[in-house]
């Protein structure tokens, strides 16, 4: 549960910095995605997912 607490601040940390220090950046990525068929957008998704699911799995196994 502390690891994804962490994962979880984490990811809050980085999102609160790209919309801190580029907001217009943000926009441009979001358009950018929405201009993605959805086929590839899921993709991504799934991309995200698993490398998301495999850092944690690292994190937990390195940490002990």
């Amino acid at each position: 549960m502390a690891l994804a607490l962490y994962a979880l601040g984490a990811i809050c940390i980085v999102e609160g910095l790209v919309l801190a220090l580029a907001p217009s950046l943000y926009e441009d990525i979001l358009r950018w995605i929405v201009s993605l068929p959805h086929e590839a957008r899921r993709t991504i998704g799934f991309l995200a997912l698993t490398a998301g699911a495999l850092s944690l799995w690292a994190a937990a196994w390195i940490g002990g």
